[in-house]
């Protein structure tokens, strides 16, 4: 299960990445995007876009769709529709995984974004469904308190943590980036498990794939050695 520190740091792309690197050693993988919003249909969606940039071969799988770009209890409520429950996302979560070696489950925001009225969360998804959470963050300033907020929650719920991916690496990182390399495993307690290059989107799927490689550890098929990125780019 994927999760962001917030909006925006980049969990489409990372989620296409790992889709991407597990599809090349010819492992099946489905993607579960539980509540897309601020889109209508007909309008291409995370799924679609995880599909351009790791493969036709992932089994794709949207379950609800609102309008409005707000957290999917509140879009649900707007639209007057019936929201996705964890229950629900767990449910088709555990499906897909009958079929394929992968399932990779894409949240809206962050771990604890309201899915319906009742408070339900993408945290109660991942324990329903005993998912481990890859946290999805931001490089800069703020990134270490968004991280461990989200680390605690998990910890907290008996939730394990992936690690940590650095969802957009700036091409002239600050000096809040350069340390936060060394110090976003700190405040996680968890490894920091890759960094994806600004404007990976815009990559063709060979040129993606190569990245995907490069910017991802060797516990989600790639290469990425956080020492050694950390070294790379000392303050």
């Amino acid at each position: 299960m994927l999760t962001g520190t917030g909006t925006g740091v980049g969990k489409t792309v990372v989620t296409a990445a790992v889709a991407a690197l597990a599809l090349s050693v010819r492992r099946s993988v489905a993607v579960l995007k539980p509540a897309q919003t601020g889109l209508v249909p007909g309008e291409p969606g995370d799924v679609d876009e995880v599909s351009r940039l790791a493969g036709d071969d992932v089994t794709t799988w949207e379950l609800a769709r609102f309008p409005d770009p707000l957290a999917p209890a509140t879009a649900a409520r707007r639209a007057d529709v019936m929201p996705v429950t964890p229950a629900q996302a767990a449910a088709a979560a555990v499906e897909l995984s009958r079929g394929h070696d992968l399932v990779l489950v894409e949240g809206s925001g962050g771990l604890l974004v309201r899915m319906d009225d009742h408070g339900g969360t993408l945290a109660d998804v991942a324990w329903s469904a005993g998912a481990p959470v890859l946290i999805v963050a931001h490089a800069g300033l703020g990134t270490l308190n968004d991280t461990a907020l989200t680390s605690e929650a998990l910890q907290r719920r008996g939730i394990e943590c992936a690690g940590i991916v650095v969802g957009s690496w700036p091409a002239e990182p600050d000096l809040a980036a350069r340390c936060n390399l060394d110090d976003l495993a700190v405040v996680a307690n968890a490894p920091l498990v890759g960094a994806l290059p600004a404007n990976a989107a815009a990559l063709t799927r060979p040129k993606f794939l190569e990245m995907a490689r490069r910017s991802l550890a060797p516990s989600l098929g790639g290469e990425f050695d956080a020492k050694g990125f950390a070294a790379e780019h000392a303050a």
